[in-house]
């Protein structure tokens, strides 16, 4: 799996690349940027343990993915830690209204299983439009501010295509 790491995340701070990979034996197979890293990890009681390039490091995480706080050696540190998955959700997740906000799209290909506005209805910020289905993962599709819908381009249970026209908001 590809991890996109900044350890400084400041806008426009830029990402390493970490690739893991578990071998058949249980051991990891990192390469930081390019570079092969001999690692090797030990979970003991809610600290992990961490061998890199022979210097053992003890690490204890706080919060949860993407932004994660680190302390390792006494220092507490912020990074940010996305998977590719992660990015790929978040890209459709921006996609999701298109290149205007008032025209909403479908984030990938999928199901429309719930249409939960109608013509006329008023939205705010936030509030689910509608629910697309793909390979059996509901996702919500939000409106990005308060809003009338003008008028709805797809039925419950019609197949979508990724960036078709689901609802124009007004």
């Amino acid at each position: 799996m590809r991890y996109f790491v900044t350890l400084d995340p400041t806008p426009g701070a830029k990402p390493l690349e970490v690739d893991v990979t578990e071998l058949p034996t249980g051991a990891l197979e990192v390469t930081i940027g390019g570079r092969r890293v001999p690692v090797d990890v030990v979970s003991l009681e809610g600290t992990l343990s961490v061998r890199v390039d022979g210097r053992v490091v003890d690490l204890t995480t706080e919060g949860q993915p993407p932004e994660i706080g680190a302390i390792a050696s006494g220092h507490r540190s912020y990074v940010r830690v996305e998977s590719e998955r992660q990015r790929a959700a978040n890209a459709a997740k921006k996609g999701a209204s298109g290149g205007s906000d008032k025209t909403v799209k479908s984030p990938m290909p999928g199901r429309v299983v719930r249409m939960l506005v109608a013509k006329n209805d008023e939205v705010v910020a936030g509030q689910t439009l509608c629910v697309v289905e793909a390979m059996k993962m509901e996702n919500e599709v939000k409106a990005k501010g308060p809003a009338t819908v003008v008028e709805i381009h797809a039925k419950e249970g019609a197949t979508v295509e990724a960036n078709a026209k689901l609802i124009t908001l007004g």
